[in-house]
C-alpha cells in the first residue's frame, strides 16, 4: 500500500531523509519497516542518477521514495517525477504563487503544465501506455510543499486554498532560523508556530508533515496529528549508532 493511501485511511507514515547514494541502504531502510524514503536532493550529494537507483532499490523492496527537489522550478520537479519518484517535496515555497507553481510543474495537463514524456523510467520506457501513465501521475504522486518561514506562515490561508497539494510540511529548522531561534526547534515559540499550521491544515482537511530529530519527536507529531513524519536523516542515525556501540564497549 502506498503511504498516499496509508495517510488517506488514517495512519501516520514515517522515513528518514537520505544522503548517502547506497541501493543497499534503501533495501536495509525498507526491511526494517519504515513506509518512505526522502531522497535529499536540496543539502547532499545526490543527483538524478543516484537518486534513479535509489528510487529502484526502495521499490524493489516495497517503499515509497520521495524526492526533494533543491528548488521550485519545472526542470527540478519534472526530473524528479520521470526518474519514478512516488512525489516531490519543493522547498521555500511563501506565498499562493509559488504554490500553485509547484503543482503546475507536479501535474500534466490539464491540471497543470509538465513537460511531456513518455521516454522515462516512470512509464516503464514506453511499456506503459500512455494515456494510463499519465493518468497515474496526476492522480498518484505526491505534492508535498515546504513552508519553512514565518513568511509562508503569514500567507498560509492563500497556500491552503490551493488545489493539488496533497501535504504541507513545516521546515523546523528553517522556521527557527526565520524566528531568529536557529536550531532550537523545541523552543515553545517555534512549536506554537508548528501547531498553528497544523490546526490551519486540518480545518481544510490536507494532511501534514514535518521532520523529527529523534523517536520521542516523532510520537510527539503523531500525538499533534500530523500524517507525515520524517524521521531523521541516515547518515546521523547511522553516526549516532556507531557512537552509543562504542561508548557502550569503551565503558
Amino acid at each position: 500500500m502506498s503511504i498516499k493511501e496509508k495517510m488517506k485511511n488514517g495512519n501516520s507514515v514515517i522515513g528518514p531523509f537520505i544522503k548517502m547514494p547506497s541501493p543497499e541502504l534503501m533495501e536495509i531502510i525498507a526491511l526494517s519497516g519504515f513506509d518512505y524514503v526522502i531522497l535529499d536532493c536540496e543539502h547532499g550529494p545526490l543527483d538524478m542518477l543516484s537518486a534513479q537507483n535509489l528510487i529502484r532499490a526502495a521499490k524493489l523492496r516495497g517503499m515509497d521514495a520521495i524526492v526533494r527537489v533543491g528548488s521550485n522550478d519545472p526542470l527540478s520537479v519534472s526530473r524528479a517525477l520521470d526518474i519514478g519518484a512516488d512525489g516531490v517535496q519543493i522547498p521555500q515555497i511563501l506565498n499562493k504563487k509559488d504554490a500553485e507553481a509547484a503543482v503546475r510543474y507536479s501535474k500534466y495537463s490539464d491540471m497543470g503544465e509538465r513537460g511531456v514524456c513518455k521516454y522515462v523510467r516512470a512509464a516503464d520506457y514506453t511499456f506503459m501506455e500512455a494515456s494510463e501513465y499519465f493518468k497515474k501521475a496526476n492522480d498518484e504522486k505526491l505534492v508535498i510543499i515546504h513552508i519553512e518561514g514565518l513568511e509562508g506562515i503569514s500567507n498560509i490561508d492563500e497556500i491552503l486554498d490551493v488545489e493539488g497539494i496533497d501535504i504541507i510540511f513545516i521546515g523546523p529548522y528553517d522556521l527557527s532560523a526565520s524566528m531568529g531561534l536557529i536550531g532550537d526547534v523545541r523552543n515553545e515559540k517555534v512549536q506554537k508556530e508548528l501547531s498553528y499550521i497544523v490546526k490551519k491544515a486540518k480545518a481544510k482537511n490536507k494532511m501534514v508533515g514535518t521532520f523529527a530529530d529523534d523517536i520521542e519527536s516523532a510520537r510527539y507529531y503523531r500525538g499533534l496529528g500530523i500524517d507525515y513524519i520524517s524521521y531523521s536523516v541516515d547518515v546521523g542515525i547511522i553516526a549516532r549508532k556507531f557512537k552509543e556501540d562504542y561508548q557502550e564497549f569503551a565503558n
